[in-house]
């Protein structure tokens, strides 16, 4: 009797100690899961986190801020490399982490540069950082890419959605052809300009009002005019979508996710030749009515020469 007490005890803390350990081992295990699960809930998270493809150390930005017409607040490098903690740059240009853009928001302010009515939030480039005089001609060449999308734009009393210019080839005079018809800045016309227009892509480009004009009439801007323009067949909406320009000498190509293109190397464009260029890309917002306003997503941005 004795014996078979002491073999039921024996069995009992036996059988207690296995429950322990099993309860323990349980423990461990909702541990474990729960810290695996905490790991992935943390990878999920730094995933979700994107930066655009951008490198804004070429670019300078123009906002719709600042002290009426040609005043609008420029920003240049170094200081635009830290546009996301700029209190003046946060409203107008600023990261989109979830989806990897960055996003450019502009209006119809008062402020403006000085040869247009219209606001932009816009980006400049400037190939030697914090410096406009140098500049590159079609005989350097030179290629823009960007993935873009429209992510949001007002309509106007229409229905019709507000233009917005999403890329440019600004022209620039020398300092010496500005001193040769007398002008008091630099500015020439743009010979390229692409648009969201309605969900379309539209291309315009300038022409030469007579052909044959002389070498110095040439860099009068009434010298120029704007081409009837061109859509791409493809309607993009508010998708992404990519948009590539390449200049070389005398001639000019656009082309809209490598499926179609827009060649341009009219007598036009040849003679162009002679103005000094920089790339722009952003948000020209084309409209003065009130409430207005566009947000333009850029994704990627680079340039070569």
């Amino acid at each position: 009797m004795k014996l078979f007490q002491k073999r039921s005890g024996a069995i009992l803390i036996m059988a207690f100690l296995t429950v322990g350990v099993a309860a323990q081992d349980k423990q461990s295990g909702f541990a474990e899961a729960d810290g695996k699960l905490e790991k992935k809930r943390e990878k999920r998270k730094k995933k979700k986190v994107k930066l655009p493809k951008i490198d804004l150390s070429h670019w300078k930005v123009t906002i719709p801020e600042g002290q009426g017409k040609g005043g609008a607040i420029n920003v240049e490098p170094p200081e635009i490399l830290d546009y996301a903690n700029n209190e003046v740059l946060k409203p107008y240009m600023y990261n989109d982490s979830v989806s990897g853009a960055l996003v450019f928001y502009a209006f119809p302010s008062n402020a403006t540069t000085a040869n247009t009515k219209y606001s932009r939030s816009e980006l400049r480039e400037q190939m030697v950082p914090g410096d406009n005089n140098t500049n590159w001609t079609f005989a350097d060449g030179g290629v823009m890419k960007a993935k873009i999308a429209m992510d949001e734009v007002t309509r106007d009393k229409k229905g019709k959605y507000h233009k917005v210019i999403i890329a440019q080839i600004h022209g620039r005079l020398t300092d010496e052809q500005k001193e040769l018809i007398g002008q008091k800045d630099h500015n020439a016309p743009p010979i390229l300009k692409i648009y969201w227009q309605n969900g379309k892509i539209r291309v315009k480009t300038k022409e030469l009002v007579n052909p044959s004009v002389s070498a110095k009439g040439i860099l009068y801007k009434e010298a120029w005019k704007d081409d009837k323009g061109r859509n791409f067949e493809e309607e993009v909406g508010f998708r992404k979508f990519n948009l590539e320009v390449k200049v070389s000498d005398g001639k000019m190509v656009v082309s809209l996710n490598n499926n179609e293109f827009f060649v341009y190397d009219s007598p036009s464009i040849k003679r162009w030749g002679i103005f000094e260029n920089y790339f722009k890309a952003g948000n020209y917002f084309q409209s003065r009515d009130e409430g207005a306003f566009a947000r333009v997503k850029f994704y990627e941005l680079s340039v070569k020469h």
